[in-house]
């Protein structure tokens, strides 16, 4: 993937995931036609960094940061994330996580760019405005919250003898 915030969300989950600090990775993302799935791609990018299967789960429904949160807690049972994700959107994701009762904090990579175009900071300006308007005016739930799938996470570090 060219995308270098993409490289950059993979490369910092696998660090932590190879650290011990994060001992499942939940999947989140759109997949709104055949030529796009951000799950499947994130997927594909951490087991080629030799993340196992067994660490990972694929969120489908995951269409904006509000779904995912809610998701995080309703659907798979988390109450503890670790956002992995960039510094301007970082803000946004902690403040819905906590809103909806996740005990969050953030993660991005510390080679990022700390600055980004002007059309991606005035889009998450705008995202930030709709993000409490959501919460707080509109009370926006996800657009599909589905039967809850739990993640079983055990409290033993990785295993890292079992990545291929």
């Amino acid at each position: 993937n060219k995308n270098l915030l993409f490289r950059h969300r993979i490369q910092a989950a696998a660090a932590l995931y190879e650290a011990g600090k994060v001992k499942h990775l939940l999947l989140s993302g759109a997949n709104p036609d055949e030529t796009y799935n951000e799950p499947r791609k994130m997927y594909q990018a951490l087991r080629k960094v030799g993340v196992p299967d067994s660490a990972m789960t694929m969120d489908f429904a995951g269409f904006r940061t509000l779904d995912s949160m809610v998701r995080a807690k309703k659907v798979f049972n988390l109450s503890q994330v670790t956002i992995i994700s960039q510094r301007f959107h970082d803000y946004r994701a902690v403040f819905i996580a906590r809103h909806e009762g996740l005990d969050a904090v953030a993660y991005n990579r510390p080679q990022e760019d700390a600055r980004q175009s002007l059309r991606t900071e005035a889009r998450e300006f705008i995202a930030r405005a709709k993000a409490v308007a959501d919460l707080f005016i509109i009370f926006t739930r996800p657009r599909h919250l589905g039967k809850p799938l739990e993640i079983k996470i055990s409290d033993s570090l990785p295993d890292n003898k079992d990545k291929q």
